[in-house]
């Protein structure tokens, strides 16, 4: 099964929740900022809460958060090897 990289420009973050609604197995609010962040669990560098490696077959769910996004600052791209 494959792995997909999903991150998040958090700086232009508006907090909206839409991801967090759509996608919480992949998606939360941060409590430090208010701003989107990725769940704890798919975060290979703990520090970088805006980065994660999620499975292949949450694909649909970080796609609806990717399309949904009125900032447009979510992105999903698939790992390589």
């Amino acid at each position: 099964m494959g792995k997909l990289r999903v991150w998040i420009d958090r700086d232009q973050c508006i907090a909206d929740m839409i991801c967090v609604s759509l996608c919480p197995d992949v998606f939360e609010m941060s409590e430090e900022d208010g701003k989107s962040q990725i769940v704890a669990k798919w975060r290979p560098d703990e520090s970088k809460v805006g980065e994660g490696i999620v499975p292949e077959d949450l694909k649909d769910c970080v796609q609806s958060a990717v399309d949904a996004c009125p900032v447009s600052i979510i992105h999903m791209e698939p790992v390589e090897g």
